[in-house]
């Protein structure tokens, strides 16, 4: 049974499992090919028109190289919204009212039977009932010639146009298309990053596909429980941070050679997911430098913290 409008419950685990999805790489198929769980049920898991089963959170999990504690707190939350669990129980229904006694209206309609006149209809004379029978069967034959007339029109006109058409894309095609024989192989950017090097500073990790399989460069855990990574992939040639567990205002920075890259926790979606800085081009050697600020108002009242990485 899958609902429309996904609950927050829902709309969290489904966040998550889209960042998951984004570090492996993998399209809805690939997905489908690498688990037991086919394309139209990861499509359902990842917008949140369901709640998957336990085992498919685990093995995208696995997929992604991340550990499953969180996903899977998330995937309970929004099991026990989705079956009900969650849900107060509801309040008794009222007893039903007793049917009212019908003796009196059986007995009206009892007289009024009695005292109807009995009428016999009047016989119909047979050649009435056979041009009665035949008119339809006239009418129907007439019909069914005017329909099938339309039908053989409707065909031709068809014919016609797809012919027309077939021969136009002979024409075109046939003059457009190349003389190799060779099968085309894809485009790197279809299979791999959709950016390297200085092309990529400034742009989202998860968006230009240089999150697949990145390097960890460093990790740490704040004072308010917060869980920050510094990531690399030599591919892209670039470096970024991540952050979850967080609150709705924190914010983290990540710098190195070039001007800071940041990102902030604007909203329950973001907070109940990764979120990551723009990426900032780095080489072998680069010490890359990630401070965190937490929302005002917490514990650290707003005091920064902050961790280095060194690419390899």
């Amino acid at each position: 049974m899958t609902r429309t409008t996904p609950s927050p419950e829902r709309a969290r685990l489904a966040a998550s499992l889209r960042d998951l999805r984004a570090c492996t790489g993998l399209s809805m198929v690939g997905l489908a090919e690498r688990t037991a769980f086919s394309k139209s049920s990861w499509e359902r898991y990842l917008n949140g028109k369901s709640v998957p089963p336990r085992d498919a959170v685990r093995e995208l999990c696995r997929l992604a190289s991340e550990p499953e504690g969180r996903c899977l707190a998330l995937w309970e939350i929004a099991e026990s919204e989705w079956s009900g669990r969650a849900a107060p129980a509801p309040a008794p229904a009222p007893a039903p009212a007793p049917a009212p006694a019908r003796h009196t209206e059986t007995a009206q309609r009892t007289d009024a039977a009695a005292e109807a006149p009995s009428t016999v209809p009047e016989p119909v004379p047979p050649e009435h009932v056979a041009r009665e029978a035949s008119a339809p069967a006239s009418r129907d034959d007439t019909r069914a010639g005017n329909r099938g007339a339309a039908v053989a029109v409707l065909a031709s006109v068809c014919a016609v146009v797809v012919g027309g058409v077939a021969i136009t894309l002979f024409l075109v095609l046939g003059q457009d298309a190349p003389r190799s024989s060779s099968s085309a192989s894809p485009s790197p950017s279809a299979t791999g990053p959709r950016c390297r090097g200085a092309a990529c500073e400034g742009r989202n990790p998860m968006d230009m596909k240089c999150g697949v399989g990145p390097q960890t460069l460093a990790s740490y855990r704040t004072a308010s429980g917060a869980m920050l990574e510094l990531r690399d992939s030599r591919t892209c040639g670039t470096s970024w941070a991540r952050m979850w567990g967080t609150r709705i205002g924190d914010r983290l920075e990540v710098t190195a050679d070039g001007r800071p890259r940041s990102a902030e926790v604007e909203t329950e979606a973001d907070a109940a997911a990764y979120v990551y800085t723009p990426m900032t081009t780095t080489r072998s050697g680069t010490v890359v430098r990630a401070c965190f600020r937490p929302a005002p108002g917490g514990e650290s009242d707003g005091k920064g913290e902050c961790f280095e990485g060194r690419v390899r």
